[in-house]
């Protein structure tokens, strides 16, 4: 489909290390003039942590941005030329003191994409060894839980697991799981 947006200038509202918002001046679909805000993330990974019993781990933290606490899957930003695999790599280490023998990809997700670029890869981490976990100092007081995926399915149905990130990845494994059989 042929892009119906026409952008006739761009300026950057605020900049930090993590995050831009741009705002572009538009021609829109309906051709008004107009305008439109995009935030820039840096692109990240989520981890699909799964022992032998089809446990998954789970980290909990405060999210400063809703105001409350959260369960989600051990995730985070790559860090600049850095492939993803080595992004879930150290990630998984870091949040939940674990490494994996075997990974694999599960494909990739926008988060939202009305006005974030941000692409999330998962990946399934199996065949799992407990290492010491390297938190930083925006992790501390991070919580790591184990449940059985299917736990984990019911938890998310009743909403005690929102984070969008984790959803789709658990749904990913458990889907990637069928077709395993």
């Amino acid at each position: 489909m042929k892009n119906p947006w026409k952008r006739l200038k761009s300026k950057d509202i605020y900049k930090n290390p993590w995050i831009t918002v741009r705002e572009d001046k538009v021609i829109r679909p309906d051709g008004k003039k107009g305008i439109y805000g995009v935030v820039y993330l840096d692109n990240g990974v989520a981890v699909v942590a799964m022992t032998s019993k089809k446990e998954i781990y789970l980290v909990g933290e405060w999210r400063y941005a809703i105001g409350k606490f959260s369960w989600s899957l051990p995730a985070g930003y790559s860090e600049k030329n850095e492939k993803s695999l080595k992004s879930a790599k150290r990630e998984l280490e870091e949040e939940v003191g674990l490494k994996a023998k075997n990974w694999k990809y599960l494909g990739t997700n926008y988060e939202n994409v009305g006005v974030l670029n941000q692409k999330i890869k998962f990946y399934l981490a199996t065949d799992l060894t407990k290492v010491n976990q390297k938190l930083d100092g925006t992790e501390k007081g991070m919580k790591v839980m184990k449940v059985p995926i299917k736990q984990a399915i019911k938890l998310i149905m009743e909403d005690k697991i929102f984070d969008g990130s984790a959803i789709i990845g658990i749904f990913k494994a458990v889907e990637y799981l069928k077709g395993k059989k």
